[in-house]
């Protein structure tokens, strides 16, 4: 069972920066796609970003531009730098995979949840006006 374990968030002002992690156990990285989803109170699971097994990424429509994802995979960790935040990215960050193999690797969009088989716990970013 791969663990999955976020990191660095919290409580900004409006415009303000957070740079997530998300550190996974001892597993096979190198042809997953790694997701980060968020979910607000009361609000279904919603995809942030992708990073696949190519290194392409891919975001979320309210992104624009304002985050960015990247992946260590020595360090199996997985980041996402996000920037002049807005209230409303007030949620749940979650930090998920989905697996792939040498024969079938894992390519971006990989937008819906369904496709992640691990998921970590989640960490709380919090952004005040």
């Amino acid at each position: 069972q791969v663990q999955l374990v976020e990191s660095g968030g919290g409580s900004v002002q409006a415009g303000g920066s957070l740079r997530l992690s998300c550190v996974g156990s001892r597993y096979t990285y190198d042809y997953s796609c790694m997701g980060w989803f968020r979910q607000a109170p009361g609000k279904g699971r919603e995809w942030v970003a992708t990073i696949d097994s190519d290194d392409d990424t891919n975001y979320g429509g309210f992104v624009k531009g304002r985050f960015a994802i990247s992946k260590d995979i020595a360090k199996n960790t997985l980041y996402l730098q996000m920037n002049s935040l807005k209230p409303e990215d007030t949620a749940m960050y979650l930090c998920a995979i989905a697996s792939g193999s040498s024969q079938s690797p894992c390519l971006v969009p990989r937008r819906s949840q369904y496709e992640y088989n691990f998921w970590g716990q989640g960490t709380q970013v919090t952004v005040s006006s």
